[in-house]
């Protein structure tokens, strides 16, 4: 065994690669074996409808195929490749499993039509093996050589030729009338279609070989079409053939009314044996292809196995593992429980084809630019007919097979797949399209900031580490909802670290569930770069509306801060300085004391609050997460006022909603009560538009405890 780079793959062009097997798989038991039912109980002109209806369903879905490897080289895996290059390794493993199963399951079920077909020349074969032998057979094929198989393919194809002929020979003494024949109970129309339509579903068997062919962009579209024109014609021709062979009666209670009316017979009978052979062999070569295609993608458990190859190119390993499937399936000796499960997985692989197709139009993504281009109508009409098939054939295993894909989804999503496809996904481009049309619409909606406000925080830091210590108290300060922007501000001195370290940060904030996004900027000052951002940023779609400051440690810091604070006011945007208890911390998270300011104390409904909003929202915030108890404080000199005051505030707190609030109205004089108060885990405070930084360190020192100074941006209300 070798690995892929270093093993010689065969490579096949149109006809063998994509027209044949995609004919001679269309082309199977059910043209063979149920067209003369459906002519039976619908009529020609109700056969001919379901035939059209089935192809249209599956001509469209060929035609979403074409068009998008007609724009991109899709590598290995067919269907599985399509899905997985525009909505990521999640969807496309997701759908991949189901689809490798069907494939591999559908090669027991041809396996069993061949004996079927073989028992009405030898009624006395043993079943059991039959159906191992035939196996043994197929696997021994595929597993010397693909180049091998595909050559067998061609005389299976002259042998359903030849099958045809016979009936051709036969011929028809008149046409037959052009007769619609509801079907008698509990028959129906849609269960006529439902018996029919799975001998429309083998267009992938071409595109499955995708990895393998040497131009996928151009046999793919052509190999498909032209197989699908030619047995569309085929099943016409033939419905009309049975319709003028044979009574309805007739038709509809002899499976083999082929076998007994071509001219001769053991032609037809060696053509349905040759079709369900052929049928399981491209099943073979199908399921192998996509479960290697997964392997490399390490989709599943022992992927590095299961991508071996032998000199000769084919996946052995990947074919031993289909191969024990199929033979646990014999061993059940009877699968037409599960047919219809396999066929709703190859429906929700076609429908997800045409979805992607109709995303990747509709994105107008400049990388979208195939040479085969077809209305969004196809696409459209394609998806919605294979969930129309899907819930008209069997409602139930319908929700099942959509159940198991969700399955399927969250086992991937769980396993948290890095490895990207080479190609990459149109995901992120899928969600900003949504963005953008939601922006666009919220542009031409009422502003109504202050309802919709939730917290955006801007970030400076010319020193990434200084956040990873409050990482977590930034989390709680936004969660749920908020968004964190980090700004690195490079002065020349750390700009090299600044674009490795910052980064980093904010993938770690993407991990606890923010969004999170960075830039770093050069300026010679601090402020000037905050400045300039503030700016830049303000007239965007999503503004930040909060700048995070740090406590400043030096008299020049203390001066950036202030003109910081004085430019976020002057954009309309609110200020936290974070300024941190150098031993108490964030204690135990419990208590959060809001000391309400005497401009607040004599809040009446109706008004609205000087500076005080911000403060309340972020204790707020902070509350909810860490499950704590606020206290609003606030203190009278006069013991007079009180009353007013505790009246004031207890109208306050009703109206700000604050789970769990306390009020705390002390008469005292504030510089006297700082101190005294209880003993919190963090003390909240409103920030003047010029702070005084050391008065904000006797406050830390005082309430021993980290505190929060915050100033409003007018745009916020805590009474909404």
């Amino acid at each position: 065994m070798t690995d892929r780079n270093e093993a010689e793959i065969p490579m096949f062009g149109t006809f063998k690669g994509v027209l044949v097997p995609t004919l001679l798989t269309i082309l199977g038991v059910i043209m063979y074996l149920r067209l003369g039912w459906v002519v039976g109980n619908v009529g020609l002109v109700g056969a001919w409808s379901i035939v059209f209806i089935a192809f249209g369903i599956t001509t469209a879905t060929a035609f979403s195929i074409s068009s998008i490897v007609s724009n991109v080289r899709i590598g290995a895996g067919g269907a599985y490749a399509i899905i997985t290059r525009s909505l990521g390794l999640e969807i496309g493993g997701s759908v991949g499993v189901p689809l490798y199963l069907a494939l591999t399951l559908s090669m027991a079920l041809y396996i069993f039509g061949f004996r079927e077909g073989l028992q009405y020349l030898l009624p006395q074969a043993p079943a059991l093996i039959i159906d191992f032998g035939v196996f043994a057979v197929l696997f021994v094929i595929v597993f010397i050589s693909t180049e091998f198989a595909f050559r067998i393919q061609y005389a299976v194809l002259a042998v359903i030729i030849a099958s045809l002929l016979s009936v051709a020979a036969a011929g028809l003494s008149a046409l037959p009338p052009l007769t619609f024949t509801e079907p008698a109970p509990p028959l129906s129309y849609w269960v006529v279609f439902a018996v029919f339509f799975p001998a429309a579903t083998g267009i992938m068997a071409g595109a499955n070989m995708s990895g393998e062919l040497r131009s996928p962009r151009e046999s793919i579209p052509v190999g498909t079409l032209a197989a699908i024109a030619i047995s569309l014609a085929v099943y016409l021709w033939l419905a009309l053939w049975l319709a003028g062979s044979a009574t309805p009666d007739e038709l509809v209670s002899d499976f083999t009314i082929l076998i007994r009316t071509s001219a001769f017979g053991w032609l037809v009978l060696a053509g349905l044996l040759a079709a369900t052979f052929s049928s399981a062999l491209n099943s073979l070569v199908g399921a192998s292809r996509v479960l290697h295609a997964m392997g490399e993608h390490n989709i599943l458990p022992g992927s590095s196995w299961i991508t071996r190859r032998s000199v000769a190119g084919v996946p052995r390993n990947a074919l031993l593992l289909t191969g024990l499937i199929v033979v646990a399936a014999l061993l059940l000796r009877d699968l037409n429980a599960v047919a219809p499960l396999i066929t709703m997985f190859f429906l929700i692989t076609y429908a997800m084809i045409n979805i992607v197709t109709l995303l990747e139009q509709s994105l107008g993504l400049v990388s979208f630019r195939p040479r085969l281009t077809i209305p969004r109508a196809v696409p459209f009409a394609g998806a919605a007919g294979c969930l129309f098939a899907m819930f008209v054939i069997n409602p139930l295993f319908s929700l099942l097979a959509v159940v198991l894909v969700g399955v399927f989804y969250y086992i991937l999503m769980q396993r948290h797949l890095n490895d990207a496809p080479p190609y990459g996904d149109v995901r992120s481009s899928l969600f900003v399209a949504l963005a953008e049309w939601a922006a666009k619409k919220a542009q031409t909606l009422p502003e109504s900031r202050s309802r919709a406000w939730r917290p955006k925080l801007l970030i400076p830091t010319e020193n990434p580490e200084e956040l990873r210590g409050v990482s977590e108290f930034i989390r709680d300060l936004t969660l749920p909802g908020g968004s964190v922007s980090i700004l690195g501000v490079d002065r020349g001195r750390a700009g090299v670290q600044l674009e490795t370290r910052i980064p980093h940060l904010a993938g770690e904030f993407r991990k606890d569930g923010l969004f999170a996004d960075w830039t770093i900027v050069q300026a010679r000052t601090f402020a000037e770069g905050v400045a300039i951002s503030i700016q830049a940023l303000k007239r965007t779609i999503f503004p930040p509306n909060i700048v995070f400051l740090r406590m400043p440690g030096s008299a020049e810091q203390e001066e950036e801060t202030v003109t910081i604070v004085r430019r976020a006011g002057e954009s309309s945007m609110g200020t936290i300085l974070y300024a941190a208890h150098h031993e108490a911390g964030f204690g135990r998270r419990r208590r959060i004391n809001l000391w309400v300011p005497a401009a607040c104390t004599a809040w009446t409904p109706g008004e609205k609050l000087p500076n005080c909003d911000l403060a309340i929202l972020v204790a707020y915030k902070l509350a909810i997460n860490w499950g704590a108890v606020v206290t609003f404080i606030t203190t009278v000199e006069d013991p007079a006022g009180v009353p007013a005051v505790r009246e004031s505030l207890s109208a306050l707190l009703e109206q700000v909603r604050i789970p769990h609030a306390e009020l705390l109205v002390v008469n005292r004089r504030y510089e006297e009560y700082l101190g005294s108060e209880p003993q919190a885990d963090l003390t909240v405070f409103s920030l003047s538009s010029k702070p005084d930084f050391a008065a904000v360190r006797t406050i830390v020192e005082k309430t021993r405890s980290t505190c929060l100074f915050c100033r409003d941006s007018t745009l916020e209300s805590a009474l909404i």
